[in-house]
């Protein structure tokens, strides 16, 4: 026999998220934060947006291991080129208000995914307390022939 269940009226309970404004219909919603697209000049010539900044949210386009100063990949494989990859990163996020302390999310592309523990052995070294939540995938081909590539997003603003 099956036991019997009786249902009792649904509680909804709405908590505001820090930093969030709720409003009804009646007054209308908050504006959306404004979008901000951001490239510094070593990539101006590139057809996207180095970072794009919304709200308390600073969103970087994938960063490959290329030498700033030459723009071409580093040598000394996937370790190397990881290295390079993640100075690009915290180059980029300093620029624009944040720091590697504030990275919340990252996407990994590697070339070859069988290189992963190489990559993640460099990678890890660059956020020594919590790490950020992260994906990692084999790609067929990756930007100027690269082994790695990596994307990330972070808080920006007051901490």
């Amino acid at each position: 026999m099956m036991p019997r269940f009786r249902c009792l009226p649904a509680l909804v309970v709405l908590i505001p998220l820090a930093g969030c404004e709720i409003r009804d219909a009646q007054r209308g919603s908050p504006a959306a934060p404004p979008v901000e697209y951001v490239t510094s000049e070593s990539m101006a010539q590139l057809p996207f947006s180095e970072a794009v900044r919304v709200g308390s949210m600073l969103y970087l386009s994938g960063a490959i291991g290329t030498d700033p100063s030459t723009g071409q990949l580093v040598e000394g494989g996937i370790a190397a080129e990881t290295r390079q990859v993640m100075e690009n990163i915290r180059a980029s996020l300093e620029r624009n208000g944040s720091g590697m302390d504030r990275v919340v999310k990252c996407l990994v592309m590697l070339a070859d995914i069988a290189e992963w523990p190489a990559m993640n052995d460099v990678y890890v070294t660059f956020f020594p307390g919590p790490k950020p939540a992260r994906s990692a995938m084999g790609a067929s081909g990756l930007a100027l022939g690269a082994r790695v590539e990596i994307e990330c997003m972070a808080r920006v603003g007051p901490a």
